[in-house]
């Protein structure tokens, strides 16, 4: 079973990474899996545009080799800091970049993820409880579009109060025992899921509830 971890944050230590690392750990305790590891910020892409949808378009190496990744990838885990409201602008620019192959040719409108499993990791500044009332929703984008390509959001995982103090950026959560214990919880769990949807091809009743509600609503809105 192969997991692709992208690591979203441009700065080295980050407190996102440290959680994936945790994550990983947490999956290979209960599987046999291969992880591969990206940090997204290198690999450089040019800023996305329509033309890239173009049969002509000349895709650059770095995209090609992400897609790679992705594709090949039986679970995909996306580790991002939360700033200002909002992933780093790399981050949706490759997301753009996805609906290259992650949608149909004709339409662009259908997903072709095929229900991969994928898993979140976001840290911020902000307390958790600012997260569950309001911050949560400034990146439902990101999770809505992974959804909207045909992939599985199976969980998220959100630390906050990653500061050293007041106006101060840091790496904090290496010395928090327990948000590095529910990381590795939560790699578990995911890599559980991933090896039975590999296994099987069916996802949770849960989640199969999900997907025929999200579908049926894309019917209705597209007689519109």
């Amino acid at each position: 079973m192969n997991i692709l971890v992208l690591s979203c944050s441009p700065n080295d230590p980050s407190n996102c990474d440290v959680l994936a690392q945790e994550f990983i750990k947490g999956a290979k305790d209960v599987c046999a899996c291969t992880v591969q590891i990206i940090r997204l910020i290198d690999f450089e892409l040019p800023q996305f545009t329509l033309g890239c949808y173009d049969e002509q378009c000349d895709l650059p190496a770095n995209y090609m080799k992400l897609k790679k990744a992705i594709l090949d990838a039986d679970g995909v885990v996306i580790a991002a800091p939360v700033w200002n409201f909002g992933v780093p602008a790399h981050v949706k620019n490759f997301q753009d970049w996805m609906g290259c192959f992650c949608l149909d040719t004709e339409t662009r409108s259908k997903g072709q993820l095929g229900g991969k499993p994928f898993f979140y990791i976001f840290t911020g500044g902000a307390p958790k409880a600012a997260w569950k009332g309001l911050m949560r929703f400034t990146t439902m984008f990101i999770r809505e579009c992974i959804r909207y390509f045909g992939g599985t959001i199976t969980g998220m995982l959100y630390e906050g109060h990653c500061t050293l103090g007041k106006g101060k950026f840091g790496l904090v959560v290496d010395k928090r025992p327990k948000a590095l214990a529910t990381a590795r919880k939560q790699g578990a769990r995911f890599a559980l899921f991933t090896r039975n949807y590999k296994k099987t091809g069916v996802l949770p009743l849960k989640h199969r509830t999900i997907e025929w509600f999200y579908k049926k609503g894309q019917r209705l809105i597209s007689k519109f």
